[in-house]
């Protein structure tokens, strides 16, 4: 039947979206998901546009996108003019971000390194490289632990 809209209740919705129905609730008092009808006994009703924009929100947020990012992407896709370029900005904003946690991760990965090869590997040693390293001690001037 031609022009027929399928609906669904919370239950049904959450499943098809592959969500819990609380999450379906919180997304809606955050303003993720637009206010959906009811019936007449106060039920919500969603559509398959209701289930493309939570498997929209659960995308972006595998991709590290925040939920007030995504607020302000949905923002974007919600408006008719200059979605694209929009969306592009948000993107590569966000790809920026990414790459100086890379890079911040990258750093730190060489740190870790570089004090894990400084560690002569000997477990009941008084003064631990690792430690001294990592205070910026003078190893010459450390006190030797005595028998």
């Amino acid at each position: 039947m031609k022009g027929t809209i399928t609906v669904y209740q919370i239950t049904a919705f959450a499943k098809r979206a592959g969500v819990g129905r609380e999450t379906i609730r919180y997304y809606e008092r955050r303003g993720l998901l637009p206010p959906t009808e009811r019936t007449a006994s106060g039920y919500r009703l969603y559509t398959e546009d209701d289930v493309r924009r939570v498997r929209f929100i659960r995308r972006m947020q595998a991709l590290g996108f925040t939920l007030d990012e995504i607020h302000k992407l949905l923002g974007v896709v919600d408006r008719d003019d200059e979605r694209c370029r929009d969306m592009y900005t948000f993107v590569v904003q966000k790809l920026d971000e990414v790459r100086e946690k890379i890079a911040a991760l990258e750093r730190t990965e060489a740190m870790l390194r570089e004090l894990k090869e400084a560690c002569p590997h000997e477990e009941h040693m008084y003064t631990c490289p690792i430690i001294d390293l990592t205070l910026g001690v003078d190893r010459e001037y450390m006190p030797v632990k005595r028998q």
